[in-house]
């Protein structure tokens, strides 16, 4: 039950640094949040942060208290009673209070804080002689009236005023209908009811069950609780147990709108009943100028929940995701496969121009280049060769490679993985939150298909020459220079044989002559290790795949994060971001 009710304490203290603290979590989370909170809720609660900033810099020495009612309920004589002085104007006919009228308790000055109310008609409660407060206060209508210890209320009854101290710092408005037939007044009252520090919701034996009041105000402040005062105006014209029974009865009504511990303080102005009790709940919540900090963090607390309806309790971690169908979709789209195979192919055509056997080398030539066909025969991380754009082919102008373009089915493939991938990030986000994690994709897949294809250009395909090929390479050199000498020294015996001059005597092997030996050994022996050397090399084109294929992975996955996995992760983080600022605010 709410202290200030009971009228024997304060309310929860909320410190400055607590209200400032929420306040900024509040900000901080509309502005994270962005479209992807309700419009409608956002712009209240920047309406909150704009009053808790300005409230929190004026008046902080006052605690702004408001009579607010139906028509006829008697706020207007309920508030002269209080003042001491007929103030407010009542009348028969209704409705009477077209504009606030402002009581001000104490010296201090509060024309600051009643001009960011919006309340001209003022009225200086002091216990000296009255005096006109035009010039001080700048109102248009501002009196300075007498207050002593026993006032008469309007109906001319006594009643007991208690320490006038005990309301330094009280700024008590009158407020016009809310239900008034006038829409001028309504709104009006609306208004200031959006800046007060404590509400006094007046009501009468006739309309204390009217649902407007309950269902348009009570239940939508319900959450002030700590700043809420129930009273139940003109019990004189009730039986004691009629006061009872009614005050029993807006008791439940007050907890069924969600008051939590609602209690109802039955008064007349006409017989001054319980308005000593009054003044001292008045004197409770002008006690310590809480009031306006805990109105303002109840504000601060109902406009963070509001908004915290749009946001998830928690959100994915795109780190923990499985995006290998994502990561093996953009690869086969960019054609991994097909610079695999070239690279390949150009490892073994390269090791044949380096280990074959030596007179077969030369067939090299008429093998085309594999990587220059897909135009990726350039170093990693260069740009590329400048080629003159007259007759020269359009995709090395633009330095982009010859990979064929993906199939409809590999897009489709892509774009399947995609899917699959957002939804498992926006899994448990509200709707807004979804549709921005797949706008953070679709606004960005328009370059991907480029973005592969440079990533291809940039990844290094080719890596230092394996050292085998030089040794293989001096041996074939060897076993070819044998097979050369061997031919020549046999043509020379030939040559000398058809001159009919003597032959020198040559040298053998058992029954195979040296230059033989030498032809036949540097042939065979140069074809077997051309052998040898092309199946290690289809050994060695399996590694080097293996090498590339991790590169061009990496690429891959740097383009997927380029392009999909930052984009949802920056959404994510503003999801989380919010989330947090809420909580803050809302806690």
């Amino acid at each position: 039950m709410s202290p200030i009710r009971m009228g024997r304490a304060q309310g929860a203290r909320v410190s400055a640094a607590e209200l400032g603290t929420r306040t900024t979590a509040l900000s901080r989370a509309v502005l994270s949040g962005g479209e992807q909170l309700d419009s409608a809720e956002t712009e209240r609660a920047r309406r909150v942060v704009d009053r808790a900033v300005e409230r929190s810099g004026i008046g902080a020495d006052h605690t702004v208290v408001a009579l607010a009612g139906a028509t006829g309920s008697g706020k207007s004589s309920l508030f002269n009673a209080l003042v001491g002085a007929d103030v407010a104007t009542i009348g028969a006919r209704r409705p009477t209070t077209a504009q606030p009228t402002a009581a001000v308790w104490g010296d201090a000055d509060a024309g600051q804080l009643l001009d960011w109310l919006g309340v001209a008609t003022r009225h200086v409660v002091d216990d000296t002689a009255a005096v006109d407060d035009d010039a001080s206060s700048g109102s248009a209508s501002s009196v300075r009236s007498v207050s002593s210890a026993r006032s008469v209320g309007a109906s001319g009854v006594s009643f007991s005023d208690g320490s006038a101290g005990g309301l330094d710092g009280l700024v008590l408005l009158d407020l016009p209908d809310f239900d008034s037939r006038e829409v001028a007044h309504r709104i009006e009252a609306e208004r200031i009811l959006e800046l007060v520090d404590v509400f006094v919701w007046v009501t009468d034996p006739q309309k204390y069950a009217d649902a407007r009041l309950h269902d348009e105000f009570i239940a939508l402040l319900s959450q002030h609780g700590a700043v809420t005062m129930a009273v139940l105006n003109q019990c004189d014209r009730l039986s004691p147990a009629g006061v009872k029974a009614v005050v029993s009865d807006l008791g439940a009504l007050l907890e069924s709108d969600g008051v939590r511990g609602a209690t109802v303080l039955p008064t007349s102005a006409v017989t001054g009943e319980g308005l000593d009790t009054l003044r001292q709940r008045l004197a409770n919540s002008v006690a310590g100028h809480a009031a306006s900090r805990q109105r303002l963090r109840s504000d601060l607390v109902v406009a963070a929940s509001a908004l915290r309806h749009g946001v998830a309790d928690t959100e994915p971690d795109v780190g923990r995701l499985d995006r290998a169908a994502l990561d093996t979709a953009l690869a086969r789209s960019a054609g991994v496969p097909i610079v695999l195979d070239a690279v390949a192919r150009d490892y073994r055509r390269e090791a044949f121009a380096h280990t074959g056997w030596l007179f077969a080398r030369w067939t090299k030539g008429f093998a085309a280049d594999p990587l220059r066909r897909l135009r990726l025969d350039r170093t990693g991380g260069r740009p590329p060769i400048p080629v003159d754009i007259e007759g020269a082919d359009v995709r090395a102008v633009l330095g982009r490679s010859s990979i064929p373009a993906p199939t409809a089915a590999t897009v489709s493939a892509v774009d399947l993985a995609t899917r699959s991938f957002l939804r498992d990030a926006s899994d448990g986000l509200p709707v807004r939150w979804r549709q921005s994690v797949e706008d953070a994709v679709e606004g960005g897949d328009e370059g991907l298909a480029d973005a592969l294809d440079q990533a291809m250009l940039r990844t290094p395909l080719r890596a230092r020459r394996p050292i085998w090929w030089l040794v293989v390479n001096v041996v074939q050199w060897a076993l070819g220079l044998i097979a050369v000498a061997g031919l020549a020294w046999l043509a020379v015996l030939w040559v000398v044989g058809l001159l009919g001059v003597p032959r020198p005597d040559t040298p053998s092997v058992g029954i195979l002559p040296v230059p033989s030996l030498m032809l036949v050994v540097g042939v065979l022996l140069g074809l077997g290790l051309g052998l040898l050397s092309r199946w290690w090399a289809r050994i060695g084109a399996r590694r080097r795949g293996v090498v590339v294929g991790r590169r061009l992975a990496a690429s891959v996955a740097a383009v997927a994060d380029e392009r999909i996995v930052t984009p949802v992760d920056e959404v994510l983080a503003r999801h989380r971001e919010t989330r947090q600022h809420l909580d803050t605010a809302a806690r």
